[in-house]
């Protein structure tokens, strides 16, 4: 039995392999639905996103009697004013504080430069490989500081762009939170009974993973940001309204990103008042700690069941493979790629004799 499932495996994993090879030496034939695919991609994933955000209140709002339609005409209509809120009241003071912080760069790295030069003063031994590798982050000070700023405007020049893709999500969104639910039953009916049972129980996995990790990620992050807006104007810290509004994007990274929101408010402290970074630390902990111990396992549970260990190997792989959007997307994407591996195993493990469901 045991040769048999072994000699089925590697036929298994040579067809597979084969099949990999042939699609790469005719992947002229994929391109243009690669290119559709790219297309398409920001705005599918805006409004996934938004549509997991936004879809339970559709369906609380159908329980009430309300029709589908006008649960959607009603998301709508308050997604349009959370906008004319952020556009009136917090955009043109982002704007005002990310000027201000890009304008005051020069004059941080003239502080940076006077600090090294003190220090190097007051010295009387200086070991050679330190003096010269002070003095070569010394010279370099003003090209990091150029490339930081060429950074940040190549960044604000990618927002842009994708922006420009956002218009076209509220017309996904749309047909999403509408028809949304209609999908499911439409491709079941082209399926066998028990194809169509076993397609059911994937898309609900898959729905149930997706929906509890952005719904809960969501919901920490805003907490997490409106926590350390609150202790950053309380300590009167610069640029606090900006810095907030980064804490909560980078949240949306497992494990790294609430070390990732804290250098630049670290940095912008400490070109404040030197005193200053002791008070930021101790907002962040304090924020980090009622998220820790209250609102994440309250939220997010254990829902996605993935190893810490995991995560972290995750987030370095794909940071280094695909860059910010890698750290955004690859814990979801693990997420679903269990999910559906864990589905097709355990309808494998089904039709396999009863005193023997094991692979090996």
């Amino acid at each position: 039995m045991l040769e048999k499932k072994s000699i089925r495996i590697l036929i298994t994993l040579i067809l597979l392999f084969l099949l990999i090879y042939l699609i790469s030496i005719t992947s002229f034939v994929f391109q243009p639905l690669g290119a559709y695919l790219t297309a398409i991609a920001v705005p599918i994933i805006g409004a996934g996103a938004i549509f997991y955000v936004t879809n339970p209140l559709v369906n609380w709002l159908e329980k009430k009697k309300v029709p589908r339609i006008g649960g959607t005409g009603i998301v709508f209509l308050i997604i349009v004013l959370v906008i004319m809120i952020s556009v009136t009241i917090i955009a043109p003071i982002v704007q005002r504080q990310f000027s201000n912080l890009i304008d005051n760069i020069p004059a941080m790295v003239e502080t940076t430069q006077k600090f090294i030069n003190m220090w190097q003063d007051n010295q009387n031994i200086i070991p050679s490989q330190l003096d010269d590798t002070v003095q070569r982050i010394t010279g370099n000070l003003d090209s990091y500081a150029e490339t930081i700023t060429t950074f940040i405007i190549d960044l604000i020049g990618q927002i842009f762009s994708f922006v420009f893709a956002f218009f076209l999500i509220p017309f996904f969104l749309f047909f999403m939170l509408k028809d949304g639910h209609k999908f499911v039953p439409f491709v079941s009916q082209f399926l066998s009974k028990h194809k169509a049972k076993s397609f059911k129980e994937l898309t609900a996995d898959i729905n149930h993973t997706l929906s509890s990790f952005i719904q809960g990620q969501f919901i920490v992050s805003l907490c997490v940001g409106v926590m350390l807006y609150i202790g950053y104007f309380i300590i009167d810290l610069d640029y606090s309204l900006t810095l907030a509004l980064f804490a909560i994007i980078m949240n949306f990274i497992p494990f790294i990103g609430p070390f990732l929101s804290a250098i630049p408010a670290v940095i912008v402290g400490f070109f404040q008042d030197p005193i200053m970074v002791v008070w930021v630390i101790l907002v962040m902990v304090i924020a980090q700690q009622i998220e820790g111990n209250f609102i994440s396992p309250n939220i997010m549970g254990r829902a996605l069941s993935i190893h810490p260990l995991t995560v972290i190997t995750l987030i370095l792989a794909a940071g280094g493979i695909a860059g910010f959007l890698g750290l955004l997307f690859i814990i979801p994407a693990y997420a679903v790629v269990k999910a559906v591996v864990a589905h097709f195993y355990h309808e494998w493990q089904k039709k396999q004799p009863g005193n023997d469901p094991n692979i090996f």
